[in-house]
């Protein structure tokens, strides 16, 4: 079986020693008590509930599934995952960030990112049920009348109850705008709420005793399109108006897809037969307040596959100094053995260090983000929190594209150091692989996120955010320009750097003449920012451990080892993606439609 150990020492490198993240914590009112002693202790307790609760139950939750009732409609989730989500709460975890107003500890969403990282190591499928609630708070925080917040928050701050978000339908997938789902005002003030939603994470399980679904619906003066959605909250069973349970809602679940992976998570189908909700926002106003939620979801995602990459290289790295198989090219290097550890083999090495590299990338640009996003919600100053909020636009298709990406790459290297024995259930690592291909699909696929990144985020205000963080990236170059030492980071960073900006005007231009354009290229570019800033952050990752490379701590030699390989064998891809982006529209549009 799989096993994992918390990656406490990287961790607190990112948060202490690279981003300095606790300076920044205390600029902003809410976390002026914050210290670094205060952050160790969190990430060890959750790295302990994570290691030794979840991690034990992924492949129970794998093997078993969740199982319906179709007579009653209720889900029953596999064994121990509904003991293990009581501890989780009654320990305080679901309301780590959430702010006290609500019942929360009002901890920074870093501090929050750094557990989820680790509880998604150790059992995704569990974290999800959890994992959906933020969102539905993070929507009805920012959206949600007195009256909601006042029933909902506290309850999803505790853990009570849980929340989902109910998008898409079984016509439309991405393109929310051909939802159906319809929404009829009552005289009351509610709605009735009718229609079917289909690949609801979370949407039914024996968790809770309530669970607050966020639906998207039409009303009946709605425009066509994305301009003509709402946003409701629809709860499994009524509320009263003192927040006790009243009776069953109309909204059950159909029926539970029947995944590659994630299957101790209840995907659900969910069927609305005039369920009463409520309005949140403005109508037809839906989409934005749902995207509050949405944007979460793609930082928790990309987060998932950052968690699936470090524990598949984790045990990945434990078989290969293990197994015995043959000897080195350059001779025994385990003489009193039959055979060396196959981790002496150059290309076993490889794959074991782009995992490795992957997930130090991975985790850098997720904490990077949570930090921003810490700024972005709540610092006092106006600009700051401007700059940080286009920062985190930005980045958020990278977090959940290059992420994911990566770790369908990483698992599957992982996978294959075992040999024959990576596709045998009982070592683990074929889940990882399961599991991790799924990421690349859901909130959004990654073309949707390259498309987004390049059109929307990129090109769509002229490249401003990209120019913003370029400079991020130039000053750290020039600050470090005499440095001999690093120059093998920052030579190829800078250089990288001015292609990409000349890159981004070349598809520009194309894309005046024929918006198609921007589709050929779009995946091709996400990928190349996205080694733009791992190289950034590994540059700035190698810069300290230069400097405290004689410590005696062996964990600095060990990061520019990771660093070098990164610059080495990874970072080169953005050349063959410079090339098959200019090859542009042509190759993929010749092709008559008649002969594929």
């Amino acid at each position: 079986m799989a096993t994992y150990t918390p990656p406490l020492r990287d961790m607190q490198f990112l948060i202490h020693e690279v981003l300095g993240a606790v300076d920044h914590l205390k600029a902003i009112p809410g976390y002026a008590d914050i210290d670094a002693d205060t952050i160790n202790a969190v990430l060890e307790e959750g790295g302990k509930f994570a290691s030794t609760v979840l991690t034990p139950l992924n492949k129970v939750g794998d093997l078993e599934g969740c199982k319906l009732n179709r007579d009653t409609h209720e889900v029953t989730t596999p064994t121990g995952f509904k003991e293990a989500y009581k501890q989780y709460t009654e320990n305080g975890w679901s309301a780590l960030s959430a702010d006290p107003q609500w019942g929360g500890q009002g901890l920074p969403l870093l501090v929050n990112q750094a557990v989820y990282e680790m509880l998604n190591s150790a059992n995704q499928a569990w974290t999800m049920y959890p994992g959906l609630s933020h969102g539905a708070h993070a929507a009805l925080e920012a959206h949600g009348t007195d009256e909601q917040k006042a029933i909902y928050l506290p309850k999803l701050t505790s853990g009570q109850w849980t929340g989902t978000m109910c998008l898409t339908e079984p016509h439309c997938g991405t393109d929310l705008g051909l939802l159906r789902t319809k929404a009829e005002p009552q005289a009351d003030g509610t709605y009735k709420i009718t229609g079917q939603k289909i690949f609801i994470s979370a949407g039914e399980h024996d968790f809770t005793e309530n669970i607050v679904h966020l639906v998207l619906a039409r009303l009946p003066d709605a425009p066509a399109g994305s301009k003509g959605i709402s946003l409701f909250v629809v709860p499994k069973f009524k509320v009263n108006k003192d927040g006790s349970i009243g009776e069953r809602n109309g909204i059950y679940c159909g029926g539970l897809e029947h995944k590659m992976g994630i299957h101790g998570n209840a995907t659900a189908q969910m069927v609305l037969e005039d369920a009463v909700g409520t309005l949140v926002g403005q109508p037809h106003r839906g989409l934005p307040a749902m995207f509050v939620m949405m944007n979460g979801a793609r930082l928790g995602v990309g987060n998932q596959s950052l968690g699936l990459t470090e524990v598949a290289y984790q045990n990945a790295v434990a078989y290969a100094k293990d197994r015995i198989q043959m000897r080195a090219l350059s001779g025994p290097k385990a003489p009193d053995k039959p055979a060396d550890p196959i981790i002496v083999h150059p290309d076993v090495r490889k794959m074991l260090l782009t995992a490795r590299a992957y997930a130090e990338g991975a985790r850098a640009l997720v904490y990077f983000t949570a930090l921003e996003l810490d700024k972005s919600h709540n610092h006092p100053d106006e600009a700051v929190r401007k700059e940080s909020d286009d920062t985190v636009a930005l980045l958020t298709p990278i977090v959940k594209a290059f992420i994911t990406d990566n770790a369908w790459i990483s698992t599957t290297h992982c996978q294959q150091v075992f040999g024959g024995h990576g596709y045998i259930h009982e070592w683990g690592m074929e889940q990882f692989v399961r599991d991790a291909r799924i990421n690349m699909i859901y909130e959004g696929t990654n073309t949707v996120q390259s498309l987004d990144l390049l059109g929307r985020k990129v090109l769509g205000d002229g490249g401003t955010k990209l120019r913003k963080f370029g400079g991020l990236i130039q000053a750290f170059v020039e600050a470090e320009t005499g440095n001999a030492d690093l120059k093998e980071f920052v030579g190829p960073l800078g250089e990288l750097g001015i292609k990409v900006s000349k890159f981004t005007m070349e598809i520009g231009m194309k894309g005046m003449q024929n918006p198609d354009e921007v589709g050929a290229a779009a995946v091709d570019y996400l990928r190349v920012v996205g080694h733009l800033v791992y190289a950034y952050f590994f540059a700035r990752m190698a810069k300290v451990a230069l400097e405290k490379q004689n410590s005696g701590d062996p964990f600095y030699k060990a990061k520019l080892t990771t660093a070098r390989f990164y610059f080495a064998k990874l970072l080169p891809e953005v050349e063959s993606l410079f090339v098959t982006a200019r090859a542009g529209l042509k190759p993929l549009a010749e092709m008559d439609e008649a002969l594929f």
